[in-house]
């Protein structure tokens, strides 16, 4: 063997820069393929294309629940059912001097006077407590639930008056025909829900059609007095507890009762 034939024997194949690129990309390229491919075969699973439609049939859920809005007919809300959404706004915080809910030493002297008794105040109001709490829709019956559900929670033994069942026709009818809206008439709201506190002036409420007292509400305009009768309002003279504590009123009807209010002040 002469030296020309040995040179050609050890020469590299790689002649130019590009063949030496070319070499280096499908040394990275051909690797990755070949694991791509083998994966394909042990999984099973075709390549993805821009139709993702297949993978979303795959995982899609088998169904869907829907709950419908219902409306307890009339009557029928336990006691605590009445206290979330009707007592729970004062006597959960003890606002305007309502029994915190669990103070027992609070309790003691309402329950000392019978359940008779306590239940009547509920209805009819007492001091800065607004009949039925502000909740002109309560039945006697869930109010004295609710009473019954708050006493007990500080030692009374009092037994809540029983639910009688709705007929089956009523509840399919609340739970699938939700009442139409309307407009809100601001007279009755103000009547069922505010007349507790701002008819006597009650807990620093200004007067219903105190002119002076509501002169200096008046001017922070109607979008801010909304705020306050809706999301409830700690002012230097009382506390304004949200929606006046009839929390199964909407927002219209407690704007509407302040529209009220303002015009019976102007």
């Amino acid at each position: 063997m002469n030296e020309n034939e040995a040179d050609h024997q050890h020469s590299s194949p790689i002649k130019t820069p590009k063949q030496l690129v070319i070499v280096v990309v499908l040394a990275f390229i051909v690797p990755i393929a070949l694991i791509v491919l083998v994966t394909q075969l042990v999984t099973g699973v075709p390549h993805p294309t821009g139709d993702d439609s297949a993978v979303r049939a795959r995982i899609a859920p088998v169904g869907t629940i829907e709950v419908a809005a219902a409306t307890a007919p009339k009557g029928t809300m336990t006691g605590e059912q009445v206290f979330a959404s009707t007592c729970k706004t004062c006597h959960e915080a003890g606002i305007a001097g309502a029994h915190k809910v669990g103070d027992k030493a609070a309790w003691a002297k309402v329950i000392a006077q019978g359940e008779k008794v306590t239940v009547q105040h509920a209805i009819a109001g007492i001091r800065a407590m607004p009949p039925r709490g502000g909740n002109a829709s309560l039945t006697d019956e869930e109010v004295q639930r609710g009473v019954v559900f708050m006493a007990s929670k500080a030692g009374a033994t009092w037994k809540e008056a029983p639910v009688a069942a709705a007929p089956a026709a009523m509840v399919a009818t609340a739970a699938a025909a939700p009442a139409a809206a309307g407009p809100a008439d601001g007279k009755k709201v103000f009547d069922g829900a505010c007349a507790a506190c701002h008819g006597a002036g009650i807990a620093g409420a200004p007067k219903f059609g105190d002119k002076a007292a509501w002169a200096p509400r008046v001017a922070q305009g109607a979008a801010t007095l909304y705020t306050h009768a809706i999301n409830g309002f700690q002012g230097k003279a009382g506390v304004m507890p949200p929606k006046g504590g009839a929390m199964n009123l909407s927002d219209a009807e407690i704007k509407a009762a302040v529209d009220t209010m303002i015009a019976a002040a102007k």
